[in-house]
């Protein structure tokens, strides 16, 4: 396992937080300075001013996925007071939540997949502990493994892919024939 300074030397998907609302425009002024980032969005038709209109909106408020070596995101942030990392503890102190690649690229994934039928979840609503290990064969998923469990408030059961301790997004499988159980 590399050391925390060879970590911090190259390119990490963070998750972060951006708050009082301001995920798109921190999202812009990220990406105007070369940054790449992430931000799962949902589309919704709102009446404004009697039209009709479709609004894309971020998924899940105040989150926001950024891919840097930490020092450059360190040297933006410095100027930005509303994005923040999102932490969690370990060895008696907080530290940025680094997602991994693979994780990382299985939810973009499945986050922008417009035609799927997903549901986010915030860590504290998703009750995966219980739920079997499984991977995904075949259609638009193939391959992602997540945990295959019952979502309160859904009929049918989901596979559940979680980013720990940022959010979790639930798919509908249509078929059993589809899943696989991992040990």
């Amino acid at each position: 396992m590399p050391s925390t300074a060879e970590n911090e030397q190259h390119s990490q998907w963070y998750a972060m937080r951006a708050t009082y609302h301001r995920e798109m425009s921190v999202k812009s002024r990220l990406e105007a300075d070369g940054f790449e980032t992430y931000l799962p969005t949902t589309c919704q038709v709102k009446t404004l001013h009697g039209r009709k209109r479709r609004v894309v909106k971020p998924a899940v408020s105040n989150l926001l996925f950024v891919k840097s070596e930490k020092q450059a995101l360190q040297r933006f942030k410095a100027g930005v007071p509303e994005l923040q990392y999102i932490t969690r503890p370990m060895d008696g102190r907080n530290v940025p939540i680094i997602v991994p690649e693979r994780q990382m690229s299985d939810f973009i994934a499945v986050t922008s997949d417009k035609t799927a039928d997903v549901s986010f979840l915030l860590p504290e609503d998703a009750n995966i502990s219980r739920g079997t290990r499984v991977r995904i064969h075949g259609g638009a998923f193939d391959s992602m493994e997540g945990v295959f469990t019952r979502i309160s408030g859904k009929r049918n059961k989901r596979v559940v892919i979680e980013i720990s301790g940022v959010v979790a997004v639930a798919l509908d499988v249509q078929s059993a024939d589809y899943i696989e159980v991992l040990p």
